[in-house]
Order: C-alpha cells, then sequence, then structure tokens
C-alpha cells in the first residue's frame, strides 16, 4: 500500500478543480491538513479571520460527507509540517503555489525542513489560471502595463478545470479545534465554502451580459466574488471556463479576472511593492499625517456621501464596490494627502476579499506609482463620480441613512439641499477644488526635484 500523503490546504479550501488534491489522491491515502500560521492569522484582521473560520467550517463538511475530516494545527508551517508527516507516516506534502512574497519565503523553509525528513515538498497548480510570472515580454522581464499583459495572457492560455476526486482513501491524525473568529458587531459575512461560491457564481452567470453596462454602477448587484477567489473556494479557472462562449458581459468579466492575475504577477516580480512604490521617485512626494480627517475617512464622516456610503459598507459586509474603491482611495490620497500605505492597511484590515496583490496595487494604480497607473493628476471628484455612476442616489442612500430624504438632485451635495445636509451629517471636511490643486502642486514639486536630480547626475558625469 502506498505511503499517505498530506494535502497541505491554504489558499484552495475546496475540493473541485483542485489540481493539488487530485495530485495527492494520485500519491497514497490523503491525510487533509490546514495550519493557523500565527505570521498570518494574526495580522488579518477580524473580517478576514472570521469569514476564514467559517470557510474552514464549510471544508471541513464537505471532506466529512466524503468519509474524511480537516486537521488543524497551530504553528510555524516549518514545523508543524515535518511533525504532522511523521505522525502520518507521509512521503510527499502536497500544495498549489504560493507567489506571494511571504508565502514563497514560507515553503522554502517547509521544504527544506521536509528534506531533512526525505519528505517531498510537491507543488501543483497556484491559485490563478496563469502563475505569476509565467507571462513575460520579449526581453524576459514581468510587464508593468495591463493590455500587453492581457494578450499575452490570453494568448498563453490554461488548461480546462480538474474533476473533483472520486473515491478517495482518507487518513487521519489528532488535531486542534477548527479555528473560531467572530466578526466585529454589525459585520455581515457572506456565506462561506466552495459550495457557497459555486452558487453565488451560478446566479452571476444568468446577469453576465449585464456586466459591462452596469458594472461600474455600485447600486447594480454584482458578482462577490472576489471573496470566494481569495479563499480559493472557487478556482478562476472554473469561472473563465465558462465565460468562454459569451459575449460582451463574459469578456469584461474575464478582463477583470485578468486585473487581478496582472497584479499578482507585479508582486511576483517586484516583492519590495507589498510595501513600497513600484515607482520611487513618488516616494518623494509630500505627505500629510494621518489624524482626524484620517479617522473621519475610516468611519464614513467626511461629508462627501459617495465616500462615506463606500467605507460604511465597507465596516458593515467586509466589501465595497470596486468603482468607490477608487473614489475612496483617490480622495484619502488627493484629497486628504494621506500616503496609500495607510489606506491599503485599513481595507486590509477590513476587507474579507484582501487579497495582497490587488489591494496594494490597487491602491498604488490610483495614487499613480503603480504598474500601468492612472497619472497622478488624475484626480477622482466624488461629487462628479457619485453623479455620473450613481445619478439617483440609490447607493449612497442605502449606506447613509442620513441622506434617504433627499432627492436625486440633493443626496450627492447635501450642503445645497434647501435648509443644507439633514441632522447628524456632517460638513464636508475639505474643499475638493482647493486640494485638487493642492495635490497637483505637491505633484510639480516632486517632477521638479526629479529634473533637479537629473541634471545633478548629468553634470557629474
Amino acid at each position: 500500500m502506498p505511503a499517505p500523503a498530506v494535502m497541505w490546504f491554504r489558499r484552495d479550501l475546496r475540493l473541485g478543480d483542485n489540481p493539488a488534491l487530485a495530485a495527492a489522491v494520485h500519491a497514497g491515502p490523503v491525510l487533509p491538513l490546514f495550519v493557523v500560521d500565527p505570521a498570518l492569522w494574526e495580522p488579518a484582521g477580524p473580517a478576514r479571520r472570521g469569514y476564514l473560520s467559517r470557510s474552514l467550517s464549510a471544508l471541513d463538511a464537505d471532506l466529512r460527507k466524503r468519509g474524511g475530516r480537516l486537521v488543524v494545527r497551530h504553528g510555524d508551517p516549518a514545523e508543524v509540517l515535518p511533525r504532522v508527516a511523521g505522525e502520518a507516516g507521509a512521503e510527499s506534502v502536497h500544495v498549489a503555489a504560493d507567489h506571494g512574497p511571504y508565502g514563497r519565503a514560507r515553503d522554502e523553509q517547509v521544504a527544506a525542513a521536509l528534506a531533512e525528513d526525505r519528505i517531498a515538498l510537491e507543488r501543483t497548480g497556484s491559485p490563478y489560471a496563469v502563475a505569476p510570472g509565467e507571462v513575460l515580454t520579449r526581453q524576459g522581464t514581468g510587464y508593468q502595463v495591463f493590455t500587453p499583459f492581457f494578450r499575452a495572457w490570453a494568448e498563453h492560455g490554461w488548461p480546462p478545470p480538474v474533476e473533483p476526486p472520486g473515491r478517495v482513501s482518507w487518513c487521519e491524525v489528532a488535531g486542534d479545534p477548527l479555528p473560531s473568529a467572530s466578526p466585529p458587531d454589525g459585520l455581515q459575512l457572506p456565506d462561506a465554502g466552495e459550495r457557497a461560491a459555486h452558487r453565488a457564481w451560478r446566479t452571476f452567470l444568468d446577469r453576465v451580459e449585464e456586466y459591462d453596462e452596469g458594472r461600474d454602477r455600485p447600486a447594480v448587484e454584482t458578482s462577490h466574488m472576489s471573496v470566494h477567489l481569495k479563499w480559493g473556494e472557487i478556482h478562476p479557472r472554473t469561472l473563465l471556463a465558462d465565460l468562454s462562449s459569451g459575449g460582451p458581459g463574459a469578456a469584461s468579466y474575464r478582463r477583470q479576472l485578468a486585473w487581478r492575475e496582472f497584479f499578482a504577477d507585479v508582486l511576483w516580480h517586484h516583492p519590495e511593492t507589498a510595501r513600497t512604490y513600484l515607482r520611487p521617485g513618488f516616494a518623494a512626494m509630500e505627505h500629510d499625517e494621518p489624524g482626524d480627517a484620517f479617522r473621519a475617512w475610516t468611519k464614513g464622516r467626511t461629508g462627501f456621501p459617495i465616500v462615506d456610503a463606500g467605507m460604511r459598507q465597507l465596516r458593515a459586509t467586509g466589501w465595497m464596490h470596486n468603482r468607490v474603491r477608487m473614489v475612496v482611495a483617490s480622495f484619502l490620497v488627493k484629497d486628504l494627502h494621506v500616503e496609500w500605505q495607510h489606506g491599503a492597511r485599513h481595507f486590509m484590515r477590513w476587507l474579507v476579499d484582501g487579497d495582497l496583490a490587488s489591494n496594494q496595487h490597487n491602491w498604488q494604480w490610483v495614487a499613480g506609482c503603480g504598474a500601468d497607473a492612472a497619472p497622478y493628476f488624475r484626480i477622482f471628484n466624488p461629487t462628479t463620480q457619485a453623479r455620473r455612476f450613481d445619478p439617483d442616489g440609490a447607493y449612497v442612500r442605502t449606506w447613509v441613512p442620513e441622506l434617504r430624504g433627499l432627492d436625486a438632485s440633493h443626496v450627492h451635495e447635501p450642503v445645497r439641499a434647501p435648509g443644507g445636509p439633514p441632522d447628524g451629517y456632517p460638513a464636508a471636511i475639505v474643499d475638493h477644488d482647493v486640494e485638487r490643486r493642492e495635490a497637483l502642486a505637491r505633484l510639480d514639486r516632486v517632477r521638479r526635484g526629479s529634473r533637479h536630480t537629473d541634471n545633478e547626475h548629468r553634470k557629474r558625469a
């Protein structure tokens, strides 16, 4: 009888379309394992911890229906994996490759620790349709502009979904209880698990052809698949297979999936950008320290209704519409002049779908300092954005109850309503036109400084 194999679940909390699990099943009896890594669990934030605990419960329930059980252990994976593999008598540990900065370093440590016991760490597949690092320019480098990346990504292609395993011989060792984490009061989490992911996807497919027209309208229901993709409850390859024969809406959604893979690729080539600038020259930009205005932004009390609606949606659901994410990010960086990392950290604390590559690089895109970035001088006017994408005010009224009594002509500028803003709603904390000019002035100083530095280098040469 072959030796057992450990299936180490990480960002692939599903049984279907899971190449690493298929490889483990092929190797021998399977021990399903999840390691609660303190280096990831502690910083995750209450929203993601709460969702992860529910997703693990769903995975365990699916395993039990098939005769297995999820084994949970707490600790450093480099210490836990050799111990568990030894207890099971396993000769291999199977994973989907992790391409994030921490995950890559961790897996090298785990592989080295396992090798001391002559146990192999087998990497099969990844959380992406095309793994980061596989699509390169003609010069052999990673892309920093989305459109050519998208063309190369689509041309590269991906294999079809993997069938779920049939009959599996499961094994187990003693484990810890499943992690339990309650979300903060007032935070409503979506349904978790592989079955919930497929239900959400089937529901969205019924209206996918409306996506291209409605995707920028925050009051229009979208797919919410980012949460399930974050935890690997469904694989993007599964979504792409269903989108292959669709029309403009399916093509538009496919492009959004490619943006997710583009940012993962950029982070793979530039791991330092998890914390700092892809375009280092922008580090010289003058920024204000987070203070009362930053705290008003986090609480949805800025006096700009579209910004406040987005920030309150985040605190209530752990999610925010993508168009609104761009608006609130621009407001923080360009109107409040707070450095993007502060906003990125706040998002990672509260977002259930908080994905390091997408979060950090979307923030840098808005700030004008990242890959294929919006020019820094492109500054979102929150009121104009609200009127364009929430014309009747339905989104704002959903999340800002103080404004529900205002009509569409005043809901985005309550200061202009008869009698001014309703009781309890704050006045605007800044003048957008003034702060826009200030943001452009700061950009000009960075540019002039850069030219001065270039001239100094030429003189010395």
